[in-house]
């Protein structure tokens, strides 16, 4: 069964302002390419043999970090690794949310991907990759709130996937029964100097 490491993009202006990105195409901020250049030398210390990326912009320019690191471009990038589809709000913060449509704003209808639809493409992605790539470590560029969602299905544990940090890295592999996690929300290169 495929190893599969999920890292969540670096940070952008829309992460720090609260505002929802949704499918934008909004870049990484300074910080956020720092945090790729760390977490791309930490992966750079291991062998990985498919590299994918969803296509939003602040994943792919976080793949691209890792990629010029790890030697090896990205694979492919795949629709289904996007984030949460936010619909009318994407771009917008909660205040300016207040502001447009009122303080009940999520009792109308946005147009907004459902859980359910995410945590099913979430899932559609780990099996396809899992009988795809048997036995290969395969590395991934993601969006926080995407995996949260696709992880706390995978695992059937609700408490899991909520708040993961910009480039965490978490690892799953499949025990032969289940997925279980061999790394979780693991931020140890932040800690490092560039």
């Amino acid at each position: 069964m495929a190893v599969i490491t999920f890292v969540r993009h670096g940070i952008t202006n829309h992460n720090l302002e609260k505002r929802a990105q949704g499918h934008t195409q909004n870049p990484l901020n300074e910080q956020g390419r720092a945090q790729a250049q760390l977490v791309a030398k930490r992966l750079a210390k291991e062998h990985w043999d498919v590299f994918i990326s969803s296509d939003l912009r602040r994943a792919r320019e976080t793949a691209e970090i890792i990629a010029a690191a790890i030697g090896k471009p990205v694979d492919f990038y795949d629709v289904r690794l996007r984030e949460m589809d936010r619909g009318k709000i994407a771009d917008t913060t909660e205040e300016e949310r207040v502001a447009r449509w009122g303080e009940h704003w999520r009792k109308l209808d946005m147009g907004q991907e459902t859980h359910e639809s995410m945590r099913a493409r979430g899932i559609e992605f780990v099996h396809d990759m899992a009988s795809r790539y048997p036995g290969k470590k395969v590395l991934v560029v993601t969006h926080g709130y995407f995996l949260g969602q696709t992880l706390k299905a995978l695992m059937k544990d609700e408490s899991t996937g909520n708040d993961l940090r910009n480039t965490s890295v978490t690892t799953i592999a499949h025990n032969g029964e289940k997925w279980e996690y061999l790394l979780y929300d693991c931020v140890q290169h932040l800690s490092l100097q560039s």
